[in-house]
C-alpha cells in the first residue's frame, strides 16, 4: 500500500486546484478544436464575458480573450457554473466532461474511458502540486534529466497523464514526475527471434562494451551457462521492469518455455524516465546512451510501444539525417545543430500477432529497444541542455521558467526572443527548404542548448518517429532508398509545413506567447512578429531557395486545423485499430504570421 503518498498528495486543496487547472485547459482546447462554441455576452476591455449553455437550467460563464490563432485564453479564477438560478465557482473537470458530452457528440463508451484517463491525470497533477518543487529561478540551473521530472505533460492534450495500464504503485515507481531512479531489466533473446541493426560506426559487441560493465557481462554469461545455452546465439537487450512483468512474461510465454528468451536480471546502472515515459537517461554514466523501450500503456493518444518497421529502420534514418548535416556547412558550421542519433536497435516480433490480419497495433510493438546517443556527449563547456517543453513551465508561485532564464541572461526579453528564434528556426527551415525533410519539433523532441542562460544551439531527436519527407521531386531526395521511402511518411507541401506549424507553433509557441504576454515581458503581437522576422531573415540569406519558400508557405492566412483532443473524443474513441491514430482535421486555423507577411521572397 502507498499510504504515505496518499496522505501527502491526496488533499482537498490539491484536488480543487488540479480540477480548476484542468477545467480551464478543457474549455480553452475544446473551443480551439471547434468542439465547443461559447457565446460572448459582454465586453470588459481586454476580457470578454463568455457563456457556454449546457441546458435550459445550466450554463458555464467565464472571462476570456482571443489569441491570434482565434482560440481562447481564460482569465484565472473566473469560471463559474450557474444551475437552477444558483451561481458558484466551477471546480469539477469531469462533471464538465459529462455536461458537454451530448454537445460534442461523444459516445458513452468513449466518455467512460476518458473519465478514467482524466482521473489518472488529476492524480498526477495533485502529486505535482504537492511535491516540494523547486522555483523557476532554481530550475534554470537543474540538470537536463532531472528537469523533466518537474514538467506537467503535454500542453495541448487534456488527458495528458492518462497512462492506462499503470496501477498506483506503478505510477509511484515509474512516472517521470516521481523522479525515482530505476534499473532496467535485461533479457537474452535467441537470434532466430531477434534482429540487431546499427549505424556503420557501431556493432553489437561495441554497443555491449559501451553499455555493460565487465561484471555485468560476466554475470549474464554465467546465467546463460546455467541454462545450458550458447551465449553466441543470443542478443542481450534491456526491457522496462513493468513491461517484463505485465506483458513479456505473459505474451512471450512460449519463447520463455523454449529458452528463446531467457531472463538475465537487473543491470547495474540507474536511469531516470523522461516525459515520454519509455525513454530513459542513464544517471550512473551520463555519457552512455539514452534507452527507448516499449511500454504497453496508453498515453496521449497511443500505446507507447516500438513499431517494428520503425525500430528496424531507425539506424538508417539516423545515417540519412546525419548525412545531410555532414555535407552542409550551414548546418554544421553556422548552426552547429546537434543530432543525437538512434544508432542501434533490436526488434523482436511476436510469433502470432503479425500473422493476424489487421491485428491491433499495440500487439505488434511489445518487445524491442532503441539506443540513442546521449545529449551530454555533445555539450561543450558552459553549455546546458533543456527540452523546449521546459519553457512552458511555471512554478508553484506562478513564475515562468522562461522568465527566469531571461532575467538570468542579462539581456532584454526582445533580445532573448530574437536569439531563441534564430537558434530554433534556422536548422529546421534549412532541412525543410533545402532538403524537403522535416522534423516534428514539439516540446519533447526539440532540445534547446543554453549558454549563459541564452539560446545557443539546437538539438533535435527522435528521428524514427517524427521525420517526414516531401512528395515533391527534389533532387536532394532522389537517392533516398526505397527502404527509407517505405517507412518515412511522404507529405504534400502543406502537410510537410504542418509539422512545423502545428508541431512547433500551435503545440508549443502559442503557450509560450501567452506566458510572456501575461507576464508583460513580450506582447503576443511582438512575439509572432519576432518569429516572422526570423523566417524572413533566413529567406533573405538563402534566396537560391525562393521557389521553395512559396511551396512551404508559413505566411498563408489560414492553414488546416489539426486537432488532438478531438482524435480521442470524437473521431477514434478507444477502438483497438491496426494503426496508430492520425491527427484529425477540423476546418481552418488563423495563422498569426500572415499579418507580418510583408516582402516575402516568393518570386
Amino acid at each position: 500500500m502507498q499510504l504515505p503518498y496518499i496522505k501527502k498528495y491526496f488533499k482537498k486543496e490539491h484536488w480543487e486546484e488540479a480540477n480548476y487547472q484542468l477545467l480551464t485547459k478543457m474549455i480553452e482546447e475544446y473551443t480551439y478544436e471547434d468542439m465547443l462554441e461559447p457565446e460572448i455576452k459582454k465586453q470588459h476591455g481586454k476580457w470578454d464575458e463568455y457563456m457556454l449553455p449546457i441546458s435550459e437550467y445550466k450554463q458555464y460563464t467565464f472571462l476570456a480573450r482571443k489569441d491570434l490563432f482565434g482560440g481562447l485564453k481564460v482569465k484565472a479564477g473566473t469560471i463559474c457554473v450557474k444551475e437552477d438560478g444558483t451561481e458558484r465557482p466551477a471546480d469539477h473537470a469531469i462533471q464538465f466532461l459529462l455536461d458537454i458530452q451530448p454537445i460534442i457528440g461523444m459516445s458513452s463508451e468513449t466518455a467512460g474511458h476518458l473519465i478514467k484517463e482524466l482521473n489518472n491525470t488529476l492524480v498526477a497533477d495533485m502529486h505535482l502540486l504537492g511535491k516540494a518543487s523547486k522555483t523557476s529561478d532554481e530550475l534554470i540551473k537543474e540538470d537536463y534529466a532531472l528537469l523533466e521530472g518537474h514538467m506537467s505533460g503535454h500542453p495541448w492534450i487534456t488527458y495528458n497523464k492518462g497512462r492506462i495500464g499503470f496501477g498506483y504503485d506503478d505510477y509511484c515507481d515509474y512516472a517521470p514526475e516521481m523522479q525515482k531512479e530505476t534499473k532496467l531489466y535485461w533479457i537474452a533473446v535467441h537470434k532466430e527471434r531477434a534482429s540487431f541493426q546499427s549505424t556503420e560506426k557501431i556493432n553489437y559487441h561495441k554497443l555491449l562494451h559501451d553499455e555493460l560493465s565487465l561484471d555485468e557481462k560476466k554475470q549474464f554469461e554465467k546465467v546463460l551457462q546455467e541454462w545450458g545455452v550458447d551465449e553466441q546465439e543470443y542478443f542481450y537487450l534491456p526491457v522496462h521492469e513493468w513491461q517484463w512483468k505485465n506483458v513479456i512474461i505473459q505474451q512471450f510465454a512460449e519463447e520463455l518455455s523454449r529458452q528463446m528468451i531467457i531472463p538475465l536480471g537487473k543491470g547495474e546502472d540507474n536511469y531516470l524516465p523522461q516525459q515520454s515515459i519509455r525513454t530513459f537517461v542513464n544517471q550512473s554514466h551520463k555519457e552512455k546512451h539514452h534507452v527507448k523501450v516499449p511500454m504497453s500503456i496508453l498515453n496521449t493518444l497511443v500505446y507507447r510501444g516500438l513499431p517494428a518497421e520503425r525500430t528496424l529502420i531507425a539506424p538508417k534514418i539516423t545515417e540519412f539525417i546525419k548525412g545531410i548535416y555532414e555535407k552542409d556547412d550551414f548546418l554544421k558550421e553556422t548552426c552547429r545543430v546537434i543530432l543525437p542519433g538512434e544508432i542501434a536497435s533490436i526488434n523482436v516480433d511476436h510469433n502470432l500477432y503479425p500473422k493476424l490480419d489487421n491485428s491491433p497495433y499495440q500487439y505488434l510493438e511489445m518487445l524491442g529497444v532503441i539506443w540513442r546517443e546521449s545529449i551530454y556527449t555533445y555539450l561543450d563547456d558552459g553549455e546546458k541542455a533543456i527540452t523546449l517543453a521546459a519553457l512552458l513551465h511555471e512554478d508553484n508561485d506562478g513564475k515562468p521558467f522562461v522568465l527566469s532564464l531571461i532575467e538570468a541572461s542579462g539581456i532584454t526579453p526582445d533580445e532573448w526572443l530574437k536569439e531563441f528564434f534564430r537558434v530554433v528556426m534556422e536548422p529546421l527551415l534549412h532541412y525543410l527548404y533545402q532538403y524537403g525533410t522535416v522534423f516534428s519539433p514539439h516540446g519533447q523532441n526539440t532540445i534547446l542548448v543554453m549558454k549563459d542562460f541564452k539560446p545557443h544551439r539546437l538539438a533535435v531527436k527522435d528521428f524514427v518517429d517524427d521525420v517526414n519527407i516531401s512528395d515533391q521531386p527534389f533532387e536532394e531526395l532522389s537517392e533516398l532508398s526505397q527502404e527509407l521511402k517505405d517507412v518515412l511518411r511522404s507529405e504534400p507541401p502543406e502537410g510537410l509545413t504542418q509539422f512545423i506549424f502545428t508541431g512547433l507553433f500551435v503545440c508549443h509557441l502559442r503557450y509560450m506567447a501567452d506566458i510572456l504576454d501575461r507576464k508583460e515581458a513580450v506582447t503576443e503581437y511582438k512575439f509572432w512578429e519576432c518569429l516572422a522576422d526570423s523566417i524572413k531573415q533566413y529567406q533573405d540569406n538563402h534566396l537560391h531557395l525562393k521557389d521553395r519558400f512559396k511551396l512551404f508557405d508559413f505566411f498563408k492566412p489560414e492553414l488546416t486545423k489539426l486537432t488532438l483532443n478531438r482524435n480521442r473524443m470524437v473521431d477514434y474513441g478507444y477502438e483497438d485499430g491496426d494503426d496508430r491514430p492520425h491527427a484529425s482535421e477540423s476546418g481552418k486555423v488563423t495563422n498569426p504570421l500572415a499579418r507580418f507577411a510583408g516582402e516575402v521572397h516568393f518570386s
